[in-house]
């Protein structure tokens, strides 16, 4: 599927100031914090799970378990997320995961042409179209974050 991998300089003091490495990005490459989706690895009624939400919203848990064939979510242990995805929190890709986990991509990511995605290390994204995104990791779509207050 086509791709492109947008690298940057990851400064963590740079992150705390944006307000998390999904901001940073967005500033650093200069790309609307609506196309960088951020990885977030939830438990759904005990069973890890992944949900792709933009950076600049947050996520609806309920929502998420509802997608997700579940009765509720809460945020992974970050050690567990790393252990299932084989991932650095802050670096999680939805993509190349050391097992696949079910996913679910918020709709508003359809809203744009290319989306970016963690690449597996801070400081790397994956620029891919959401329909590729959907395809790679078998999600399905539905309305799982919400504006932050």
């Amino acid at each position: 599927m086509e791709h492109t991998v947008r690298a940057y300089g990851h400064d963590p003091a740079a992150a705390a100031a944006a307000g998390g490495y999904g901001a940073e990005a967005a500033q650093v490459l200069g790309v609307d914090p609506g196309r960088i989706l951020k990885t977030i690895v939830v438990s759904v009624d005990g069973a890890l799970a992944v949900v792709i939400v933009p950076v600049d919203t947050r996520i609806d848990l309920k929502a998420a378990a509802t997608a997700l064939g579940g009765r509720k979510a809460v945020l992974a242990d970050p050690a567990d997320a790393q252990r299932a995805t084989g991932y650095v929190v802050g670096g999680i890709s939805p993509l190349g995961q050391r097992r696949a986990l079910p996913t679910v991509v918020d709709t508003g990511a359809t809203e744009h042409e290319t989306v970016l995605v963690g690449a597996g290390q801070r400081g790397t994204d994956v620029e891919l179209s959401p329909t590729a995104l959907v395809a790679m990791t078998g999600a399905v779509l539905a309305d799982v974050s919400r504006p932050r207050s």
